[in-house]
Protein backbone atom coordinates (compact mmCIF):
# COMPACT_ATOMS: atom_id res chain seq x y z
CA UNK A 1 0.00 0.00 0.00
CA UNK A 2 1.52 3.60 -1.10
CA UNK A 3 0.64 5.75 1.90
CA UNK A 4 0.81 9.59 0.93
CA UNK A 5 1.58 11.00 4.57
CA UNK A 6 2.89 9.81 8.07
CA UNK A 7 -0.66 9.98 9.29
CA UNK A 8 -2.22 7.84 7.28
CA UNK A 9 0.84 4.97 7.31
CA UNK A 10 0.88 5.04 11.51
CA UNK A 11 -2.65 4.93 11.80
CA UNK A 12 -2.34 1.89 9.42
CA UNK A 13 0.46 -0.25 11.29
CA UNK A 14 -1.41 0.49 14.47
CA UNK A 15 -5.08 -0.63 13.44
CA UNK A 16 -4.43 -3.48 16.31
CA UNK A 17 -3.11 -2.69 19.81
CA UNK A 18 -0.48 -5.80 18.99
CA UNK A 19 0.01 -3.84 15.80
CA UNK A 20 0.44 -0.54 17.47
CA UNK A 21 2.79 -2.40 20.03
CA UNK A 22 5.20 -3.67 16.90
CA UNK A 23 5.36 -0.50 15.46
CA UNK A 24 6.37 1.37 17.67
CA UNK A 25 9.88 -0.44 18.71
CA UNK A 26 9.01 -4.55 17.70
CA UNK A 27 7.61 -5.24 21.22
CA UNK A 28 5.22 -8.06 20.63
CA UNK A 29 3.07 -8.18 23.77
CA UNK A 30 2.92 -6.12 27.01
CA UNK A 31 5.69 -7.09 28.90
CA UNK A 32 8.39 -6.27 26.16
CA UNK A 33 6.54 -3.28 25.77
CA UNK A 34 7.73 -2.51 29.48
CA UNK A 35 11.21 -3.66 29.89
CA UNK A 36 11.93 -1.34 26.62
CA UNK A 37 9.58 1.26 28.01
CA UNK A 38 11.66 1.25 31.12
CA UNK A 39 15.41 1.05 29.41
CA UNK A 40 14.24 4.39 27.41
CA UNK A 41 12.71 6.22 30.27
CA UNK A 42 16.13 5.83 32.18
CA UNK A 43 17.37 8.00 29.47
CA UNK A 44 15.47 10.05 29.83
CA UNK A 45 15.61 10.20 33.53
CA UNK A 46 19.21 10.73 33.16
CA UNK A 47 18.67 13.49 30.17
CA UNK A 48 16.66 15.69 31.88
CA UNK A 49 16.55 15.40 35.45
CA UNK A 50 12.82 15.52 36.20
CA UNK A 51 11.32 17.25 38.65
CA UNK A 52 7.74 16.61 40.52
CA UNK A 53 6.92 20.38 39.52
CA UNK A 54 7.57 19.37 36.21
CA UNK A 55 5.07 20.08 32.89
CA UNK A 56 6.40 17.12 30.43
CA UNK A 57 5.71 16.65 26.62
CA UNK A 58 6.98 13.43 24.80
CA UNK A 59 6.71 14.14 20.98
CA UNK A 60 5.63 11.15 19.37
CA UNK A 61 4.54 9.42 22.08
CA UNK A 62 2.96 6.20 20.13
CA UNK A 63 1.32 3.87 22.78
CA UNK A 64 2.71 4.97 25.71
CA UNK A 65 5.80 3.19 25.91
CA UNK A 66 7.75 5.93 27.52
CA UNK A 67 5.30 7.77 28.89
CA UNK A 68 3.80 5.07 31.13
CA UNK A 69 6.80 4.95 32.91
CA UNK A 70 7.53 8.30 33.45
CA UNK A 71 4.18 10.11 33.77
CA UNK A 72 3.21 9.49 37.44
CA UNK A 73 6.52 11.69 38.29
CA UNK A 74 6.13 14.69 37.05
CA UNK A 75 3.18 17.11 37.46
CA UNK A 76 1.91 16.78 34.25
CA UNK A 77 2.29 14.62 30.89
CA UNK A 78 1.72 15.40 27.43
CA UNK A 79 1.65 12.58 24.98
CA UNK A 80 1.15 14.15 21.01
CA UNK A 81 1.35 11.73 18.66
CA UNK A 82 0.43 11.81 14.54
CA UNK A 83 -1.62 8.74 14.88
CA UNK A 84 -4.97 8.66 16.45
CA UNK A 85 -4.76 4.79 16.55
CA UNK A 86 -1.48 5.60 18.51
CA UNK A 87 -2.88 7.20 20.94
CA UNK A 88 -6.45 5.18 21.40
CA UNK A 89 -3.89 2.62 22.50
CA UNK A 90 -2.20 5.04 24.81
CA UNK A 91 -5.09 6.21 26.23
CA UNK A 92 -5.50 2.60 27.68
CA UNK A 93 -2.12 1.82 29.08
CA UNK A 94 -2.08 4.99 31.03
CA UNK A 95 -5.52 5.16 32.30
CA UNK A 96 -5.46 5.76 36.03
CA UNK A 97 -2.64 7.89 35.57
CA UNK A 98 -3.23 11.13 36.86
CA UNK A 99 -1.66 14.78 34.92
CA UNK A 100 -1.81 13.65 31.85
CA UNK A 101 -3.49 14.47 28.42
CA UNK A 102 -3.48 13.31 24.53
CA UNK A 103 -3.32 15.12 21.52
CA UNK A 104 -2.95 14.46 17.45
CA UNK A 105 -0.16 15.88 15.57
CA UNK A 106 -0.84 17.94 12.41
CA UNK A 107 1.28 19.89 9.94
CA UNK A 108 4.86 19.37 12.16
CA UNK A 109 3.28 21.62 15.06
CA UNK A 110 2.79 20.87 18.35
CA UNK A 111 -0.20 23.19 18.36
CA UNK A 112 -1.74 21.97 21.01
CA UNK A 113 0.91 23.28 23.66
CA UNK A 114 0.60 26.97 24.52
CA UNK A 115 3.73 29.17 24.29
CA UNK A 116 6.97 28.67 26.96
CA UNK A 117 4.20 26.42 28.41
CA UNK A 118 6.18 23.74 28.96
CA UNK A 119 9.17 22.87 31.14
CA UNK A 120 10.94 19.59 29.14
CA UNK A 121 9.65 17.56 26.47
CA UNK A 122 11.31 14.06 24.76
CA UNK A 123 11.21 12.13 21.52
CA UNK A 124 12.73 8.84 21.15
CA UNK A 125 12.85 6.95 18.11
CA UNK A 126 10.24 9.43 15.88
CA UNK A 127 12.50 11.67 14.14
CA UNK A 128 14.16 9.14 12.18
CA UNK A 129 11.37 8.09 10.45
CA UNK A 130 10.74 12.10 9.17
CA UNK A 131 12.07 14.12 6.46
CA UNK A 132 14.25 16.66 7.58
CA UNK A 133 12.50 19.61 7.16
CA UNK A 134 10.01 17.80 9.08
CA UNK A 135 12.51 17.20 11.80
CA UNK A 136 13.53 21.02 11.78
CA UNK A 137 9.95 22.04 11.86
CA UNK A 138 9.30 20.00 14.66
CA UNK A 139 12.57 21.55 16.59
CA UNK A 140 11.29 25.06 15.90
CA UNK A 141 8.14 24.38 17.48
CA UNK A 142 10.06 22.50 20.63
CA UNK A 143 11.88 25.98 20.91
CA UNK A 144 8.49 27.83 21.21
CA UNK A 145 6.60 25.78 23.82
CA UNK A 146 9.60 25.39 25.88
CA UNK A 147 10.02 27.68 29.03
CA UNK A 148 12.99 29.80 28.88
CA UNK A 149 15.74 27.82 30.33
CA UNK A 150 13.76 24.32 29.90
CA UNK A 151 15.49 21.39 28.27
CA UNK A 152 14.59 19.27 25.50
CA UNK A 153 15.83 14.96 24.51
CA UNK A 154 16.02 13.44 21.54
CA UNK A 155 17.91 10.81 19.50
CA UNK A 156 18.36 9.90 15.65
CA UNK A 157 20.00 7.73 13.74
CA UNK A 158 24.03 7.97 14.05
CA UNK A 159 25.47 7.51 10.26
CA UNK A 160 29.18 8.30 11.81
CA UNK A 161 29.36 5.72 13.70
CA UNK A 162 30.60 2.30 12.41
CA UNK A 163 27.34 0.09 14.12
CA UNK A 164 24.80 2.98 12.39
CA UNK A 165 26.73 2.99 8.75
CA UNK A 166 25.99 -0.89 8.92
CA UNK A 167 22.50 -0.26 9.84
CA UNK A 168 22.11 1.95 6.66
CA UNK A 169 23.52 0.05 4.37
CA UNK A 170 20.71 -2.35 5.08
CA UNK A 171 18.33 0.58 3.31
CA UNK A 172 21.05 1.26 0.56
CA UNK A 173 20.94 -2.58 -0.72
CA UNK A 174 17.45 -2.44 -0.18
CA UNK A 175 16.86 0.65 -2.76
CA UNK A 176 19.54 -1.43 -5.20
CA UNK A 177 17.09 -4.04 -5.28
CA UNK A 178 13.51 -1.62 -5.97
CA UNK A 179 12.46 0.09 -8.90
CA UNK A 180 13.15 3.98 -8.14
CA UNK A 181 9.57 4.69 -7.35
CA UNK A 182 9.10 2.00 -4.79
CA UNK A 183 12.64 2.92 -2.82
CA UNK A 184 11.03 6.54 -0.85
CA UNK A 185 8.33 4.94 2.09
CA UNK A 186 6.83 8.18 3.69
CA UNK A 187 8.10 7.01 6.83
CA UNK A 188 11.31 5.19 5.68
CA UNK A 189 14.44 5.23 8.44
CA UNK A 190 16.62 8.11 7.55
CA UNK A 191 20.20 9.18 9.10
CA UNK A 192 22.41 12.27 10.06
CA UNK A 193 25.97 12.66 11.25
CA UNK A 194 26.26 14.79 14.57
CA UNK A 195 27.03 17.43 13.11
CA UNK A 196 23.74 17.18 10.78
CA UNK A 197 21.42 16.84 14.01
CA UNK A 198 23.94 20.07 15.61
CA UNK A 199 23.07 22.40 12.76
CA UNK A 200 19.85 21.43 12.71
CA UNK A 201 19.00 22.24 16.50
CA UNK A 202 21.07 25.15 16.71
CA UNK A 203 18.69 26.36 13.50
CA UNK A 204 16.33 25.90 15.19
CA UNK A 205 17.20 28.72 17.84
CA UNK A 206 18.09 25.99 20.81
CA UNK A 207 21.46 25.47 22.19
CA UNK A 208 23.53 22.35 22.42
CA UNK A 209 24.29 21.15 25.72
CA UNK A 210 24.94 17.45 25.33
CA UNK A 211 25.64 15.46 22.20
CA UNK A 212 26.12 11.60 22.93
CA UNK A 213 27.53 9.83 19.84
CA UNK A 214 28.91 6.55 21.13
CA UNK A 215 26.28 4.56 19.77
CA UNK A 216 24.34 3.99 16.03
CA UNK A 217 22.27 6.66 17.97
CA UNK A 218 23.14 10.53 18.06
CA UNK A 219 21.54 11.67 21.30
CA UNK A 220 21.11 15.48 22.34
CA UNK A 221 19.87 17.22 25.00
CA UNK A 222 19.30 20.94 24.00
CA UNK A 223 18.30 24.02 25.81
CA UNK A 224 15.38 26.97 25.18
CA UNK A 225 18.32 30.40 25.75
CA UNK A 226 17.37 32.24 28.47
CA UNK A 227 20.30 34.31 28.86
CA UNK A 228 21.67 32.44 32.46
CA UNK A 229 24.85 31.60 31.19
CA UNK A 230 25.53 30.27 34.67
CA UNK A 231 22.65 27.92 34.75
CA UNK A 232 23.22 26.72 31.66
CA UNK A 233 27.01 25.67 32.61
CA UNK A 234 25.57 24.03 35.55
CA UNK A 235 23.40 21.90 33.12
CA UNK A 236 26.31 21.26 31.09
CA UNK A 237 28.02 19.77 33.48
CA UNK A 238 25.43 17.55 34.99
CA UNK A 239 24.86 15.99 31.44
CA UNK A 240 28.88 14.96 31.24
CA UNK A 241 28.54 12.88 34.31
CA UNK A 242 24.89 11.29 33.30
CA UNK A 243 26.52 10.41 29.59
CA UNK A 244 27.01 7.62 30.44
CA UNK A 245 23.40 6.90 31.74
CA UNK A 246 21.98 8.31 29.04
CA UNK A 247 24.11 6.47 26.46
CA UNK A 248 22.34 3.22 24.62
CA UNK A 249 25.89 1.78 25.88
CA UNK A 250 28.51 -1.38 24.64
CA UNK A 251 25.97 -4.05 25.48
CA UNK A 252 23.00 -2.62 23.82
CA UNK A 253 25.20 -1.65 20.57
CA UNK A 254 26.89 -5.12 20.64
CA UNK A 255 23.37 -6.81 20.56
CA UNK A 256 21.97 -4.64 17.77
CA UNK A 257 24.96 -4.92 15.52
CA UNK A 258 24.73 -8.64 15.99
CA UNK A 259 21.01 -8.06 14.83
CA UNK A 260 22.05 -6.13 11.93
CA UNK A 261 24.65 -8.49 10.96
CA UNK A 262 22.34 -11.56 10.39
CA UNK A 263 19.90 -9.66 8.97
CA UNK A 264 22.37 -8.26 6.33
CA UNK A 265 22.69 -12.18 5.34
CA UNK A 266 19.06 -12.57 5.59
CA UNK A 267 19.19 -14.96 8.40
CA UNK A 268 17.60 -15.52 11.77
CA UNK A 269 19.00 -13.34 14.89
CA UNK A 270 21.40 -16.61 15.41
CA UNK A 271 24.40 -13.90 16.50
CA UNK A 272 22.58 -12.30 18.96
CA UNK A 273 21.20 -15.65 20.61
CA UNK A 274 25.11 -16.45 21.24
CA UNK A 275 25.83 -13.40 22.64
CA UNK A 276 22.49 -13.79 24.91
CA UNK A 277 23.86 -16.77 25.97
CA UNK A 278 27.00 -15.79 27.64
CA UNK A 279 24.79 -13.09 29.60
CA UNK A 280 22.98 -14.27 32.82
CA UNK A 281 19.22 -14.59 33.27
CA UNK A 282 19.18 -11.30 35.38
CA UNK A 283 21.00 -8.84 33.46
CA UNK A 284 18.37 -6.14 32.30
CA UNK A 285 19.87 -4.96 28.94
CA UNK A 286 19.94 -9.43 27.81
CA UNK A 287 16.52 -9.78 29.22
CA UNK A 288 15.16 -6.81 26.89
CA UNK A 289 16.62 -8.00 24.10
CA UNK A 290 15.93 -12.20 24.73
CA UNK A 291 12.22 -10.87 25.66
CA UNK A 292 12.14 -8.77 22.50
CA UNK A 293 13.55 -11.40 20.00
CA UNK A 294 11.29 -14.19 21.81
CA UNK A 295 8.55 -12.15 20.33
CA UNK A 296 9.97 -11.33 16.84
CA UNK A 297 10.57 -15.45 16.66
CA UNK A 298 7.39 -16.28 17.20
CA UNK A 299 6.09 -13.96 14.76
CA UNK A 300 8.45 -15.66 12.15
CA UNK A 301 7.51 -19.01 11.61
CA UNK A 302 10.29 -19.48 8.86
CA UNK A 303 12.62 -19.29 11.63
CA UNK A 304 11.40 -22.50 12.76
CA UNK A 305 11.06 -23.32 16.07
CA UNK A 306 11.33 -20.76 19.03
CA UNK A 307 15.34 -21.88 20.71
CA UNK A 308 15.03 -22.80 23.81
CA UNK A 309 15.92 -20.19 26.57
CA UNK A 310 13.94 -17.45 24.26
CA UNK A 311 10.38 -17.85 26.90
CA UNK A 312 9.74 -15.12 27.45
CA UNK A 313 7.85 -15.16 30.73
CA UNK A 314 11.83 -16.15 32.15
Amino acid sequence: MDFQDYKSFWNDKASTPTGAMVAVDGSHDERTLRLTGAFSAAQARAALDFAPGDRVFELGCGVGRIGRELAGEVAHWHGLDIAENMLEVARGRLAGVGGCAFSPLRRSRLDALGDASMDKGYCVAVFIHMDKEDFVLYLRDVARVLRPGGLFYFDHWNLAHPVGWRRFSLEVDQAARLPPGQRKDVARNQFCVPQEVEAYVRGAGLELLAVVTDTPWVQVVARKPDGDAAASAREAERLRAAAPRISYGAQWTAYFDAIVADEARAQPPHSLLALLAREPADDPVALMFRAWIHGAWRSRPDWGPVPAGLDAGA
